[in-house]
C-alpha cells in the first residue's frame, strides 16, 4: 500500500537537505583550504634534543599539527650539551618543501644565547609563525638545524 506524499512538504524538505549538504561540503572545503598539515625533521649537532628533562625520549621530528594562517604554534623540548666543552647553540632551517613556504613562515626560539656546560640540560620552546597572507601552500615540511659553536 502506497502512502500519498504531499508534494508541498517533500519538495521543500529535499531542497533543505540539499542546501544543508552543500553547506557542509563548502565549510569543509573552506576549512581545509585554511589549514596546512606540517612536519619538521630535527637535525642536531653536538646537542641532544629530548621530549623530557631526563633526556630519555629523543625528538626526531616535530609535528606542528594543523597550522592556521596568521597564527603561531609552540613546541617545547629539552636540549643537552653532549660535547665536552661549554657551547652556544644556533638555530637554522633548510630544505623547505615547497621552497615558497619559507616566504610565509618564521621559526624562532626562546634560547637566549647563554653558554651551556657539558651535560647541562635546558628547556627550549620553538615558535612557528605563519603569515596571514599565505597562499598556494597546501602542506609543507622543513628541517630544523640545532648546532653548537
Amino acid at each position: 500500500m502506497k502512502l500519498p506524499l504531499n508534494r508541498k512538504i517533500v519538495l521543500p524538505l529535499v531542497l533543505a537537505l540539499i542546501i544543508i549538504g552543500l553547506s557542509a561540503v563548502s565549510l569543509a572545503v573552506i576549512y581545509n583550504m585554511r589549514t596546512i598539515p606540517t612536519l619538521g625533521k630535527i637535525r642536531a649537532y653536538g646537542v641532544g634534543v629530548y621530549w623530557d628533562s631526563s633526556c630519555s625520549q629523543n625528538v626526531m621530528t616535530l609535528d606542528w599539527g594543523v597550522a592556521e594562517p596568521g597564527l603561531t604554534q609552540d613546541r617545547t623540548f629539552f636540549l643537552r650539551n653532549e660535547g665536552n666543552a661549554p657551547t652556544i647553540l644556533y638555530l637554522d632551517t633548510e630544505n623547505w618543501s615547497p621552497q615558497a613556504a619559507s616566504n610565509y613562515m618564521t621559526l624562532t626560539w626562546d634560547y637566549n644565547g647563554e653558554s651551556i656546560n657539558p651535560n647541562q640540560v635546558i628547556q627550549v620552546t620553538l615558535t612557528l609563525s605563519i603569515s596571514s597572507n599565505i597562499e598556494g601552500i597546501t602542506n609543507f615540511a622543513f628541517d630544523i638545524i640545532i648546532s653548537q659553536s
